[in-house]
């Protein structure tokens, strides 16, 4: 299969690596602190910049409790450029910006149990409770996974699988050799990705508008590969701010090249061409809207969230620019996110409001977000798509009238049931198509092949190929993919823009009137 110009097998190894660790809530407790497992990276912590009176004062105390934790482990604690900190704006006004305090450890130990390699969840919860307090400004940097079916938090493909409470007991698992609970939906004709025939006419969008302009659906995700429905007068596939490019634009793109990671047996990547898919779904949710997407993510599927968090932030700042003058920026409407990953600590006042505060900004500029629920099959909220004030919610967000804050879940094909691997919960807003869903794919082949071959008359004769998209189109499923459905039925519904984009109330009224035609928790089942 092909591969980036000059690749070879050092970045096929270090690729492969997988990012992060699970947490285990038993080790170092903490009175007043209930913690769950999550991933995380071990070797790093996030610093928020202060942004209230004494700020800089408290931000240099907790500084001191984190590296007097850290040493008592014989680790050292060292912030990413903390003068920068101090001196910088936040790059979206009122949103405060952050750095990454790295841990290591000494040549030779100084003092303390050192334990290797560092671990930045002992250094939080041991700051936590020589300081008696939730230590606001620092967290863990979570590692957030995109999420079609057989690929997320706890499954599969990342290095936190065996150990985790949510893998192998789990009663909607398949046991034995065959399918069976959500398992299903991974075997071919049931909702794995597998080439599918189109036969339809590609969607048609009418001529610009004369006043106003399109509708603009922004996607972070894996980018969007090359299709005839995906032309760059529709799809915008690279942007910068202030002269910065927002995103990943290495050579390692899952949407160019299907096999970049793992084993030399042509196995296509789990989320290669995961972009693109949610790309189709909005050209045939709303056919005249413009699509911003944005890759954020490699072929293994996760994400660190330092990289999430920066590039929200600069999606945002397009966003606030344009609206301040439509000739700046980016306009964007819609923001579609199909990942998430799970706090430790999702309660007020022990995880860090920046993510929120940069969708609550989003959304203030009358920008409606849209967020997968994810396919674990539980009802534990995940983060982004729980970030708002749900019937029962602890998290401490308030309500407020900005544009709406939107978490999706998956339903069958019949619409009459909820998919079994889909999230559910109180925080679930609406659920909508995500399994066995049909839309576009680069034209990737991969190693497998047709089971049966027999050639008469110089024509080619076989079974289907399960891994041959030059037909450019896939079935698949995941919440994932629930999520650009509902995103891009907000777009159509919200017809012309103005040029500065949408007000909340108009947002809104969107929202309100797509929710209406979907399924709601009441009345599923």
């Amino acid at each position: 299969m092909e591969q980036p110009k000059g690749w070879s097998w050092q970045d096929r190894a270090e690729g492969s690596i997988r990012r992060g660790t699970a947490l285990d809530p038993s080790v170092e407790p903490v009175d007043g602190v209930r913690a769950f497992p999550t991933a995380y990276l071990q070797e790093r912590l996030l610093i928020t910049q202060d942004q209230v009176d004494n700020g800089q004062e408290a931000y240099d105390r907790e500084i001191r409790e984190l590296r007097e934790a850290a040493g008592s482990f014989g680790w050292n604690l060292d912030i990413e450029s903390p003068d920068a900190l101090r001196a910088a704006d936040p790059l979206v006004p009122g949103v405060p910006g952050f750095l990454r305090a790295h841990l290591t450890t000494p040549d030779e130990p100084t003092r303390g149990e050192s334990p290797v390699p560092p671990d930045a969840w002992r250094v939080l919860q041991r700051a936590r409770r020589s300081s008696g307090t939730p230590m606001p400004r620092t967290s863990l940097e979570h590692v957030l996974s995109i999420d079609p079916v057989g690929l997320n938090p706890f499954s599969r493909t990342n290095p936190f699988s065996r150990t985790n409470p949510f893998s192998r007991t789990n009663p909607v698992r398949g046991a034995g050799g065959g399918a069976g609970g959500s398992d299903d939906y991974l075997e071919p004709g049931r909702g794995a990705r597998q080439p599918v025939a189109w036969l339809g006419p590609a969607p048609q969008r009418t001529a610009a508008p004369k006043r106003g302009r399109r509708p603009v659906v922004a996607v972070l995700d894996t980018g969007c590969g090359a299709h005839d429905w995906l032309p760059d007068d529709i799809v915008t596939r690279h942007i910068e701010l202030d002269g910065v490019p927002v995103g990943l634009t290495d050579e390692a793109d899952p949407e160019r090249y299907p096999d970049l990671y793992g084993q030399l047996d042509g196995e296509i990547d789990a989320v290669a061409g995961h972009g693109t898919f949610i790309a189709g779904i909005i050209r045939q949710a709303a056919p005249e809207a413009d699509i911003l997407s944005i890759r954020m993510a490699g072929a293994l599927g996760v994400i660190d969230e330092s990289t999430f968090l920066t590039t929200v932030a600069q999606v945002v700042e397009l966003l606030r620019r344009h609206r301040e003058d439509p000739k700046t920026g980016h306009p964007i409407d819609v923001l579609n996110l199909s990942l998430g990953y799970y706090h430790e600590t999702p309660v007020d006042g022990q995880f860090s409001t920046t993510l929120n505060a940069l969708l609550a900004t989003a959304r203030e500029l009358g920008c409606v977000v849209v967020c997968s629920a994810g396919n674990d099959a539980i009802d534990r909220p995940s983060f982004p798509a729980s970030l708002w004030p749900w019937p029962g919610a602890d998290n401490g967000i308030p309500r407020d009238k900005d544009a709406p804050h939107v978490s999706v879940g998956a339903l069958n094909p019949s619409a009459r049931s909820v998919a079994l691997f889909s999230n559910v919960g109180p925080w679930v807003q609406v659920y909508a198509p995500g399994a066995a869903v049909v839309s576009t794919s680069p034209g990737f082949v991969g190693g497998e092949q047709a089971t049966t071959r027999a050639d008469v008359d110089g024509l080619r004769r076989e079974t289907i190929d399960p891994d041959d998209y030059r037909g450019g189109f896939a079935i698949w499923s995941g919440t994932s993919f629930a999520a650009p459905y509902v995103a891009g039925r907000i777009a159509a519904q919200l017809g012309t823009v103005p040029p500065q984009g949408v007000t909340a109330d108009a947002a809104t009224k969107a929202v309100a009137a797509v929710l209406k035609t979907l399924p709601s928790p009441v009345e599923r089942g």
